[in-house]
């Protein structure tokens, strides 16, 4: 018999027990989940059912469980607002012997924030001047939010020139302002109110000095006017 008659036959011989375990282990849809937790696979999924503190998704034919606070970045007010809709998931927990499959859409939102925020930062220029709205007042400084949705923080120091002893005896919660963009540094920026108001006075005590050629040295000139 020749060799390729040989490998034929091997390969038509009935499989292993060991083998066909194998097969069913990859078949096992808890297995496979499993593996999507182990390698942070993101799934697309449809909410197809809301119960309570959460929301139900199928994934290889198991019921996956969505805790609230793991569909959102923010709280969400009403969770019948997700039924049937399209989200990306992944695996967080897998227990077979306890039924349990829990999904996660917030790691993926995270991540998506983050990737935007950075991408927002690398286009911040010093020297900037934008427009901002005070989020919240520390001692140390008042955090601003600006207009492309970054955060700033106004160092107590950087509000006016004349000396404030804390930001809220000179600002307030919600209070629209404009500041310059002084640092950027670990992603986090530094602005200044202050700079604005030297900028201003450095405009307001400009001279406009008369060209030579129009100053008059004779004393005609300074006479001239004068009636005797």
């Amino acid at each position: 018999m020749s060799e390729e008659l040989l490998h034929e036959e091997a390969a038509n011989e009935p499989q292993t027990m060991a083998d066909l375990e194998g097969h069913f282990d990859d078949a096992n849809p808890w297995n496979v989940v499993k593996d999507y937790m182990d390698k942070g696979t993101v799934l697309p999924v449809k909410i197809e059912g809301i119960v309570n503190g959460g929301a139900i998704a199928m994934v290889e034919g198991l019921r996956g469980f969505i805790p609230a606070s793991k569909l959102s970045l923010s709280y969400i007010e009403d969770l019948e607002t997700y039924l049937l809709k399209d989200i990306e998931v992944q695996v967080i927990d897998v227990d077979q012997a306890s039924n349990r499959l829990v999904l996660s859409a917030r790691e993926i939102l995270k991540k998506r924030e983050r990737k935007e925020k950075e991408e927002r930062i690398a286009n911040v220029k010093i020297g900037s001047v934008v427009k901002g709205k005070v989020e919240s007042l520390q001692n140390y400084g008042a955090f601003v939010r600006l207009d492309d949705g970054l955060s700033g923080l106004v160092h107590v120091s950087q509000i006016s020139q004349k000396r404030v002893k804390a930001p809220k005896d000179v600002l307030n919660v919600g209070d629209e302002v404009t500041v310059k963009i002084i640092g950027l540094k670990e992603g986090k920026i530094s602005l200044s109110m202050k700079a604005l108001e030297e900028s201003r006075e450095a405009a307001e005590e400009k001279v406009d000095i008369p060209k030579s050629e129009n100053i008059g040295t004779n004393l005609g000139d300074l006479f001239k006017n004068i009636k005797f």
